[in-house]
């Protein structure tokens, strides 16, 4: 009955990576897989089609923010987030608890919900569980993320502990509230800080709830790499292998590598999209910011290996030169070619995975990289 279904290709001989395919209503999608953030239902600067030419099979958008603007039941009047913004592809919309939580001094958290003041203009909101739900079923994205609280690094014991308990309490309250289980697949969060029993005790909970898909949410807060991989290959180890596993908000190079060595199917980040806005772009020898002063005479492109369109049609120099005059293509060339590298990186992942080669995978790509191996 669920409206998508994971399926298990093969798993890692050395580690505890998975290939797999989760099927949705608009599309196949290959796992491991990265999910370019759409926020306000667009990917910045890209177009839909851009995004297919890419390989992009699946994008998010964010439940609080189209909320507030320009509203859910506005895009339920225009068919649903797929027609609004012209995407035929799987959508996942996280439930916007990241974004209230933010706002610090701004929300109330209680029991029942939360009460907020929007970024936007002031005005006063309140969100519980249910509300959640209903905005996503409006939206009408093919996978939903249930209403948590994301504790913040570092945290006491018991301001996890009862966070934690909220936040299953909230995952109950909206499976129940969940109606449009045949096209909309709604995923428990996982929470728990970085205390192993909480993660468990968490993850066993929502098994029980029996959930399509299970996200893995309050992890790159703020706490060191180790910790998060400790925690993060900790708590796979009690999720169910015949549904999807979703590491929330994580999307750099090395932690895309390592959190598919532990065990994750899919992951999306607003990292790509952000540090190319500011000039910055990933290539096969690390990072590189093109607007420095160095590649003024650089006719390079931004990555002698990468076939994105960027790459195969302008020059360091001339992209640093659009940035240095604020040019909007500079931002869209480095978007471009930023999505690409990623979900270039998580193709070539697959089909390490799929010849036994993962972990040789890996050391060579960190030592191209730059970075050091942390397992």
């Amino acid at each position: 009955m669920f409206a998508i279904k994971y399926e298990l290709i093969k798993k890692d001989l050395k580690t505890k990576a998975r290939l797999g395919v989760i099927h949705t209503p608009h599309g196949d999608i290959e796992t491991p897989v990265f999910m370019p953030v759409g926020t306000q239902a667009t990917v910045k600067t890209m177009t839909p089609e851009e995004l297919k030419d890419i390989g992009a099979k699946i994008i998010l958008s964010n439940t609080y923010h189209l909320y507030l603007r320009p509203g859910h039941n506005l895009i339920k009047k225009a068919g649903g987030l797929h027609k609004f913004m012209n995407w035929d592809r799987a959508i996942l919309t996280d439930s916007g608890g990241f974004q209230v939580f933010s706002l610090g001094p701004l929300r109330k958290i209680t029991e029942e919900g939360v009460e907020f003041r929007s970024h936007l203009d002031g005005s006063k909101h309140f969100l519980t569980p249910e509300k959640v739900i209903e905005i996503e079923n409006a939206l009408g994205a093919d996978i939903i993320m249930s209403f948590d609280e994301c504790a913040p690094y570092p945290a006491e014991y018991d301001y996890v502990k009862k966070s934690m308990e909220l936040t299953l309490q909230w995952a109950k309250r909206g499976k129940i509230a969940h109606k449009n289980i045949e096209k909309q697949a709604l995923f428990g969060i996982i929470q728990g800080g970085t205390y192993k029993d909480l993660r468990k005790e968490c993850t066993l909970r929502l098994v029980d709830m029996d959930f399509p898909g299970y996200s893995i949410g309050g992890l790159s807060v703020g706490e060191p790499k180790d910790i998060m991989y400790d925690i993060l290959d900790y708590t796979t180890e009690y999720m169910p292998e015949d549904k999807p596993r979703y590491l929330m908000g994580v999307g750099s190079p090395d932690d895309l590598i390592e959190g598919v060595i532990r065990g994750v199917d899919m992951f999306d980040c607003v990292l790509p999209t952000r540090i190319a806005r500011n000039g910055t772009v990933f290539t096969s020898k690390g990072k590189l910011v093109v607007r420095n002063a160095a590649y003024a005479e650089d006719f390079l492109p931004l990555d002698e290996e990468c076939s994105c369109y960027t790459c195969k049609n302008y020059s360091r120099a001339y992209i640093r030169h659009l940035f240095k005059s604020n040019e909007i293509l500079a931002a869209r060339l480095a978007t471009i070619h930023n999505l690409h590298f990623l979900i270039k990186l998580m193709e070539d992942v697959r089909q390490a995975i799929k010849e036994d080669r993962l972990l040789e995978f890996k050391s060579k790509f960190f030592k191209k990289y730059g970075y050091k191996e942390e397992c």
